[in-house]
């Protein structure tokens, strides 16, 4: 006999997925039905923010307790809604700066909408998984997604030598999680996160077998993170893909990735915390420290930032080594802190760029500061903010991280950690010169501000000062949020 209530639970449960995946196809009808074979497809662009918006509309806050459906392998929790709530925002500031911009770079299909939708659909699984198979399924909804949008210029060379070597390298990558996981479930019979922790637990540790599997995971998620020694794809992809997907790619797989390896290390790992804390400790000093020191050397805007987001990686990894509840409210903090910034800052790079993204070497802001004073300052604040300069949110989710640090006894770690971020100062200062301190080396003609670019730059404005001026809110909800980890 079906249980009427059950299902409709399961349904209630997946509500922000079915909207997605529902104006994703929507999208996909449109453009392919649609009388008008104009350049002129405004209507889905406003249809993809429609589902943002619905979707999020139907994110609300979780019981007070974790709630599970589809037989425990969905977890519904604030932990999982605030992630929700990262991705559909990622989603959305990424549908509003690219309105405009795909049509400049002759890439204005409906699939490229789509596939944003779709891809977020897999990043909501990734951070809702209750066990490791949902999450696998999640991250390759995602991946694929991304995977074709890095290259969806096919014209262009670089975007399929990016998106070829995404490809390789990630599904590589895959082959390492997929066989973590069938260690796990060798060695403990499971695949769901609460029941690998209670036979840890029962066991009094864990065999050499499951060990394996574990160092399998950290590498296959190693890779969605962008951490060292799994970063090389990082900055030829960044560099490579359409400006709109970079800013999308830096900030929504990296939050997935780092959702995953919360819950899962958090959750299924804690009981054998010491064994894995010193695999982060170095992955931590390794990524920060490598993409600091390499990012002081690009002359591509685009490179540097593939650098940097490489560098946030290693402070967020700092997190995972304290292990606490400070850490983990603190990560999903900064993650929250960096979709904005990062969003905001390839926002301008969008606006000043020309067709084909010409005006990506830093030297090519030159001079801005006086041409265009208000894309100037807002690229500053941006760039200060991910630098760690108060009062933005950049300087309190660092806070927040190397607090959690200390707090676990990780006082050396902290140390480096503020050591690069010092590091940081000195390669985002200096596009910050280049615009007020030198002088144009080229024109900036044509630039022109489309309203919903304008919106997304204005909304990443008000959310980096905000969190940076008035963080106690948010660092509540995040509180709330880690209650159900553990």
């Amino acid at each position: 006999m079906i249980n009427t209530s059950m299902m409709l639970f399961n349904i209630q449960s997946i509500l922000p997925i079915l909207v997605l995946a529902g104006f994703g196809m929507i999208v996909l009808l449109t453009d392919v039905l649609s009388l008008s074979k104009t350049e002129d497809k405004n209507i889905l662009a406003y249809l993809s923010i429609m589902g943002v918006v619905i979707a999020g509309y139907f994110t609300r806050s979780a019981a007070p307790t974790a709630l599970f459906s589809f037989q425990e392998s969905f977890s519904i929790d604030n932990y999982a809604l605030f992630f929700n709530f990262i991705f559909l925002l990622c989603a959305g500031l990424t549908i509003l700066i690219s309105h405009k911009y795909i049509k400049r770079e002759g890439i204005n299909y409906g699939e490229y909408y789509a596939l944003i939708l779709f891809s977020t659909i897999g990043m909501i699984l990734m951070a809702s998984g209750a066990d490791l198979l949902n999450i696998f399924i999640g991250l390759e909804v995602m991946s694929i997604s991304i995977y074709i949008l890095v290259g969806i210029k096919r014209t262009k060379l670089i975007a399929n030598e990016a998106s070829l070597k995404y490809f390789l390298l990630g599904a590589f990558s895959t082959g390492f999680l997929l066989y973590g996981i069938a260690l796990i479930y060798g060695s403990t019979g499971t695949i769901h996160l609460h029941q690998i922790a209670l036979f840890i637990e029962g066991n009094e540790g864990a065999d050499p077998l499951f060990l394996m599997g574990m160092g399998l995971l950290i590498v296959g998620l190693g890779f969605k993170i962008a951490s060292v020694p799994f970063h090389a794809w990082a900055p030829d992809v960044y560099e490579g893909a359409p400006t709109a997907i970079t800013a999308f790619m830096s900030v929504g797989p990296k939050a997935a990735g780092f959702a995953a390896l919360l819950r899962i290390f958090m959750t299924a790992f804690d009981p054998v915390h010491c064994d894995w804390q010193k695999i982060f400790f170095v992955l931590a000093v390794l990524t920060m420290t490598t993409g600091n020191i390499i990012a002081l050397v690009q002359t591509n805007i685009k490179r540097m930032l593939a650098y940097s987001s490489i560098a946030h990686a290693g402070y967020l990894l700092i997190a995972l080594v304290a292990a606490n509840n400070t850490g983990v409210s603190g990560t999903l903090f900064y993650i929250l802190a960096y979709t904005l910034m990062n969003l905001g800052t390839f926002a301008i790079i969008i606006v000043v760029s020309h067709k084909d993204d010409d005006l990506i070497q830093i030297n090519d802001y030159a001079g801005l500061g006086f041409k265009h004073p208000r894309l100037a300052i807002a690229l500053t604040i941006f760039l200060l903010s991910m630098a760690g300069i108060p009062p933005t949110a950049g300087f309190i989710g660092k806070f927040y991280i190397f607090s959690a640090a200390i707090e676990s006894g990780y006082i050396g770690l902290a140390i480096i950690g503020v050591i690069n971020a010092v590091i940081s100062v000195y390669y985002y200062l200096r596009v910050i010169v280049v615009m007020y301190m030198k002088e144009p080396a080229r024109e900036f003609k044509n630039i022109t501000i489309s309203p919903m670019i304008v919106a997304a730059i204005v909304i990443s404005l008000i959310g980096t000062f905000h969190l940076g001026i008035f963080p106690a809110k948010v660092m509540n909800i995040t509180r709330q949020a880690i209650l159900m980890l553990k």
